[in-house]
């Protein structure tokens, strides 16, 4: 009789996962609750998805003759703080939505392929196109499902 081989236990690496992108609709919290039923030990960072607290990130630096030197400023501020959390996560899934125009979404997925690090980008198949050249950069899921199970890949295979 051969000895049982154990079954493989998960890996016990945690991970830090910056979620970028389009801010209007929930995807975020169904990664979360996706991750947490899955028992995956990661820790989420997001922007700021406050629309109107992002745009005052920089008037505590004073008051601007326009609302376009507004816009600088709070932009400088904010990307201090994308640049930081980018550079601290181990990972970083960037959604890009069909309704608006997201630069950022494009600036962060750029900025992590610059720094190599893995990143994902979630968006429905109607975009693909135009966002050949960012998903050829890494992974490209469809689904929140799809993050997940490649977090849960990533994490315990």
């Amino acid at each position: 009789m051969s000895p049982s081989v154990p079954a493989k236990e998960p890996s016990a690496i945690g991970f830090n996962v910056y979620l970028s992108g389009e801010i209007h609709t929930e995807w975020r919290d169904e990664i979360k609750r996706g991750a947490e039923a899955a028992g995956l030990d990661i820790v989420f960072t997001a922007p700021v998805t406050d629309h109107p607290a992002s745009d005052a990130a920089g008037d505590y630096l004073g008051e601007t003759s326009s609302q376009f030197w507004r816009d600088h400023q709070s932009s400088k501020v904010n990307a201090i703080r994308t640049r930081t959390v980018i550079e601290k996560s181990d990972f970083v899934v960037v959604r890009v939505g069909d309704k608006y125009k997201q630069w950022n979404a494009a600036f962060d997925s750029g900025y992590c392929a610059a720094l190599g690090k893995p990143y994902a980008t979630l968006h429905d198949e109607g975009i693909v196109h135009p966002l050949k050249e960012v998903d050829a950069a890494k992974g490209w899921c469809q689904s929140t499902g799809q993050v997940v199970e490649t977090l849960r890949y990533v994490l315990q295979a």
